[in-house]
């Protein structure tokens, strides 16, 4: 028997149908889907200390499931003692099942661990039908350990689905669960 993420069977057989009939699509394949998701984390400080980009890559690998890569600086900018080439942050690209058991953990579990939450801002969407927002700190994640941690660091999350407007994406992303402060929209 193999194995399903959860948001997955919700997808097929919960939020496509709901979204067909929202968006009275006549083929099921012009119904909108999660394509990845991608996390981001800028280490800034990363030019003075090195060992930072290798501290931010094992959390993100820990957070997603996945091996992440460092990012490099694409040009040199000496104000901030930045070469071309150094290491400044870190990049995870999640797909197929890790992107769907992500999604599943920020949801149920990361999101409802930030201080003061009142829902995440449904502003992020970029008129494609992408959707961004910030995460200001990395302990939010259970995979974290608050004693191993030497600086809370943030993260980018960036959902990139298949929607060709905004209004279809924030269809989809609301009935996958992801708690947006504006309901009305």
């Amino acid at each position: 028997m193999s194995y399903t993420p959860r948001l997955k069977e919700k997808y097929k057989d919960e939020i496509s149908p709901v979204l067909m009939k929202e968006f009275s699509y006549k083929n099921i394949m012009q119904v909108p889907k999660l394509k990845k998701i991608t996390l981001n984390q800028g280490l800034g400080e990363a030019t003075f200390d090195k060992k930072m980009v290798d501290t931010g890559v094992e959390e993100m690998t820990l957070i997603a499931g996945q091996r992440a890569i460092p990012t490099k600086s694409k040009k040199d900018i000496s104000n901030f003692k930045l070469r071309k080439g150094m290491p400044i942050g870190a990049t995870v690209t999640l797909r197929g099942d890790k992107m769907y058991e992500f999604l599943d953990r920020l949801i149920s579990v990361a999101i409802p661990r930030v201080r003061d939450f009142r829902g995440v801002n449904d502003k992020g969407f970029d008129g494609r039908g992408n959707y961004s927002f910030g995460v200001t700190e990395q302990l939010i994640f259970t995979e974290i350990n608050i004693d191993d941690v030497n600086k809370i660091n943030g993260m980018n999350i960036t959902f990139v689905t298949s929607a060709n407007t905004d209004k279809e994406a924030y269809a989809l992303l609301r009935e996958f669960g992801l708690p947006f402060k504006n309901i009305n929209k």
